[in-house]
């Protein structure tokens, strides 16, 4: 199932498909490990639209709640 990063639920595990941005947002992302193709966990989310923290290989990375809307996430 293909879903946005907001979508999933704490201690989901998902791969990254599609980084919906412009080139500047795809290079920032990349930069601190989200790349299609990574294989991710979801840490934890923020009531009413907060950060979302996601682990990806040793790290924890918190990217900001439309950010994360523009993440397509395959669910496994």
């Amino acid at each position: 199932m293909v879903i946005d990063l907001t979508q999933m639920q704490q201690g989901e595990v998902g791969t990254v498909k599609e980084i919906q941005g412009g080139h500047g947002i795809v290079r920032k992302l990349q930069s601190i490990g989200l790349r299609p193709g990574k294989k991710i966990v979801k840490v934890s989310s923020h009531f009413w639209q907060g950060p979302q923290t996601v682990a990806i290989d040793n790290i924890q990375v918190a990217v900001g709640f439309g950010i994360a809307k523009k993440i397509i996430i395959e669910k496994e």
